[in-house]
């Protein structure tokens, strides 16, 4: 795909798409901390699943743009239908027990900006309470729930979490272009109702052109980790994933998406044709082969 170069005028904006399933204290807790610490007057996505806790009737008593389904959907198709509505040329896409910190937003603009052109896919960087072994993501805990968040504890510390950019952005919140939102069809339906649906999207990203897949260290979220996939019955994703693509999900973001790592230089390039990695891509492709 063609890359655009883009005037930095056009790239001050964002449309924020945030699936919710019933948490309405984590949503209003979400929309509050875009409003109070952004730079910008984005627009807010909201879409509802369900909405039985009072959710749909507070985004339309807020006036908040949403779509709304009256069973839930699941993630790829909920971002799908949010996206629709999107205004702006930049489409981020957070969850809704992801609270904001300051800046984040004028962080991930200014990454945008200096790449001048619009094959990217950007994220801001995680703050967990709980230590998964994730490189990617900074840890302290200010509260596991909405009654227990530490709101002045973090306004005050958040910014000595911040980490060097790192490779790797596929979960959110994930900030792309809009017309690469629209070339690669945005979430794949079939990984409904979204196990390995971020692999997914990355993958077609990548195959479609895009090279720049940075994680922003001090553009920061706190992330609550209240999951919903404990409602639902989830796809196999990781086997979708491989007999979509012929790789393992673990071996793109490894080899092609080196997550994780220090970021040297903005674009990547293809994996090494190094010795050990034929193996290991023969390997997974055995493994995609067997799981069909």
């Amino acid at each position: 795909m063609k890359l655009t170069p883009l005037p930095i005028s056009e790239l001050t904006l964002i449309s924020i798409v945030i699936p919710s399933w019933n948490n309405l204290a984590l949503l209003k807790l979400c929309v509050e901390s875009i409003r109070t610490n952004s730079a910008h007057a984005h627009q807010i996505i909201v879409h509802v699943n369900d909405g039985s806790d009072g959710s749909l009737d507070w985004v339309r008593a807020k006036g908040i743009d949403h779509t709304w389904s009256v069973t839930n959907t699941g993630i790829c198709v909920t971002v799908n239908q949010a996206a629709a509505l999107a205004r702006h040329e930049l489409i981020l896409y957070l969850n809704d027990d992801m609270y904001c910190c300051p800046h984040w937003d004028t962080k991930l603009l200014a990454k945008a900006q200096s790449i001048g052109h619009d094959a990217f896919m950007l994220s801001a960087t995680m703050i967990e309470p709980v230590d998964s072994g994730n490189p990617c993501v900074a840890v302290y805990d200010f509260g596991r729930e909405p009654e227990t968040f530490r709101r002045e504890e973090i306004m005050a510390n958040y910014h000595l979490l911040a980490k060097a950019d790192w490779y790797g952005a596929t979960w959110p919140p994930t900030l792309v272009h809009r017309r690469w939102w629209h070339a690669v069809g945005g979430y794949s339906v079939e990984f409904s109702p979204g196990m390995s649906s971020d692999n997914d999207f990355s993958m077609k990203m990548w195959a479609v052109g895009c090279r720049i897949f940075v994680g922003i260290g001090d553009s920061l979220v706190y992330h609550f980790m209240c999951r919903s996939t404990g409602r639902i019955v989830k796809n196999d994703g990781r086997k979708q994933f491989m007999r979509k693509w012929g790789l393992t999900s673990s071996l793109f973001d490894r080899y092609y998406l080196r997550r994780g790592e220090p970021v040297s230089a903005i674009e990547l390039g293809e994996p090494e044709d190094t010795s050990n990695f034929r193996s290991k891509l023969r390997v997974s492709r055995l493994k995609a082969w067997l799981a069909r």
